[in-house]
């Protein structure tokens, strides 16, 4: 299974090519467009396991609301399950020296209300996530390219000098810091997706979950948002692109327990699940031909708040760390699929050669990195840590929190998490669930000992995973910063001065290719892990269920996000 698993992985960069269609007799699709019929309008069903905090573009940094996103938002490209083409830009022209990018935007483009879309719709929404007024978290990954961006965020320049600018209602003119080679796949990603000024202003926060300020201009739009309980996208008629949309809507349920959820597919209410119980996957696997496992870029970690009392020394850190069985947790308690994880970057990605940036033998495992044996606990190295730092089998040490999200799943893998230390050091650890915007905002103002962390890449590249440890980056939940960021992190006033050398090593490796690049990535990585920031404990899987006898065409992206422009209910 490893095997398969890891071969997979390792043609992940290259696109995963997943078209999904499944199987339960079902009542007939709507009937195609000019026929005439009376028959109410069918919707395809697609748990998304929780209430996502935002699918706003410019605030969103997180899969599920990426996964709204992409449905009801587009960029300049789109990301496909075979890589980047043009969605709203038909065509762009790049510089000789790499760093200015002339768009042109379709002809007729128009917002799901009817009003046009220009080139000013774009200026303007790239210029929001620099806004240091915006705060966003995703803030980085615009500021960190565009010229004059990182200096208006940070007040030192102005919006007039950020490198965007419409030269006209159809053109688009981005200048770059220097030549970016996945520049193309940033401006599909969520936060370069064009928001309208007037939607944006004329509610504030949580405009894009009001169906009368949610202006959007992808294949679907915003028609009913229940808190806790579901959102609908209909069909958007004034999608540049809308013939080809077959689907009357999306219903996304936001049903927590897998059990729950699973039940519904198998009763035929819903026909899309990304996740299922841990305990049903060896069933699914066995019995059920819908059900698939995808390997993703991405990794399963635990964050460790380094300005804790406590996990603010590093031998603590590693201690909890060596004392974790990555072999049995992915074999007994995850179940599957999953890849033991001995560093951050998972194996799908590759360095500039091509090589992957994980080491791992002829069978497909992974090797040990950084201290990290991936087939069992290193019970004596951690005790010996624990009792350095002054804790000997645990003794003296003040009590210990874990903090996730409240799901089926995350919970088993807390209590294995828990079991593990106290089998392995002797230390009693606390377990405490929240609700996922909940979790999100606890974690991120750093208010926690160990908390369940996972990222999913956004792009092919291993920087999509190692600059979410900047400084000025949001999502740096370990608070692990050598300057004051008042703008992304105005509670974390505890300086950090090793993480400098890791900050100067993602900045000087935007400005060299190749090797050189290769070698101050690995430098990054290596910085990082050394300080054990966080604890990699997997490399993720994406576990899907698409009933294949209810809808075809369903599609997921190469970074594995669910693309329903062209699905079809079987007739």
């Amino acid at each position: 299974m490893l095997k398969r698993v890891i071969s997979l992985m390792l043609v992940l960069a290259m696109v995963l090519s997943i078209s999904v269609g499944c199987a339960k007799e079902q009542t007939p699709a709507p009937a195609p467009t000019g026929e005439q019929t009376n028959a109410e309008p069918e919707y395809l069903v697609w748990n998304m396991g929780v209430d996502p905090q935002t699918w706003d573009p410019t605030l969103n940094s997180a899969a599920d609301g990426g996964h709204v996103i992409n449905n009801l938002f587009e960029g300049l490209t789109r990301e496909t399950q075979d890589g980047i083409e043009p969605a709203s830009a038909e065509s762009w022209k790049i510089s000789d020296d790499g760093m200015t990018y002339t768009f042109t935007l379709r002809d007729g483009l128009k917002w799901s209300d009817g009003q046009p879309l220009t080139a000013k719709d774009f200026e303007y929404s790239w210029k929001r996530a620099c806004d240091p007024e915006t705060a966003s978290e995703y803030s980085f990954i615009v500021t960190s390219y565009l010229v004059g961006a990182e200096e208006y965020f940070n007040g030192t320049g102005s919006r007039d000098e950020v490198g965007v600018k419409a030269l006209d209602d159809k053109t688009l003119e981005v200048k770059l810091k220097f030549p970016v080679p996945y520049f193309l796949s940033l401006t599909s990603f969520y936060t370069y997706n064009p928001v309208r000024q007037d939607s944006v202003e004329a509610k504030g926060e949580g405009w894009e979950k009001d169906p009368t300020t949610c202006i959007s201009n992808g294949p679907f739009k915003l028609t009913e948002y229940q808190t806790g309980s579901h959102i609908l996208m209909v069909k958007n008629e004034n999608y540049w692109n809308a013939e080809n949309v077959k689907l009357d809507g999306v219903k996304g349920l936001m049903i927590v327990e897998q059990t729950t959820a699973l039940n519904g597919y198998q009763n035929g209410e819903i026909q899309i699940l990304d996740t299922v119980a841990i305990e049903s996957i060896p069933t699914l696997q066995k019995e059920d031909p819908n059900f698939k496992i995808y390997p993703q870029i991405g990794t399963w970690y635990l964050n460790f708040n380094v300005d804790d009392e406590v996990f603010g020394d590093v031998r603590v850190r590693k201690a909890f760390t060596l004392a974790i069985d990555r072999k049995q947790f992915v074999e007994q308690v995850t179940k599957g699929g999953q890849l033991p994880a001995t560093g951050f970057v998972p194996p799908s990605l590759s360095y500039s050669d091509g090589t992957p940036f994980r080491q791992m033998d002829a069978d497909g495992n992974m090797l040990p990195e950084f201290g990290i044996d991936p087939t069992k606990a290193q019970v004596e190295e951690a005790k010996a840590l624990l009792a350095e730092a002054g804790y000997p089998d645990g003794k003296g040490l003040p009590e210990v929190t874990y903090l996730y999200n409240t799901s089926d799943n995350n919970k088993k893998q807390a209590e294995a998490l828990q079991g593990m230390w106290k089998q392995n050091l002797g230390v009693e650890v606390k377990l405490i669930n929240q609700d996922w915007a909940v979790f999100q905002e606890t974690r991120r103002g750093g208010d926690y000992q160990i908390a369940r962390g996972g990222w999913l890449g956004d792009y092919a590249d291993p920087m999509t995973m190692l600059d979410l440890y900047t400084s000025n980056s949001g999502n740096n939940d370990p608070q692990w910063r050598y300057q004051l960021e008042p703008v992304v992190a105005p509670h974390d006033k505890t300086l950090n001065p090793e993480q400098e050398a890791f900050n100067k090593a993602i900045f000087d490796s935007r400005k060299v290719t190749g090797t050189e690049r290769d070698a101050l990535l690995k430098q990054a990585e290596q910085i990082m892990m050394d300080n054990m920031i966080v604890s990699p404990i997997y490399y993720y899987t994406m576990p899907t269920v698409v009933d294949e006898a209810v809808v075809e065409g369903v599609q997921l992206t190469s970074t594995l996000k669910w693309d329903f422009r062209n699905a079809e209910l079987v007739k």
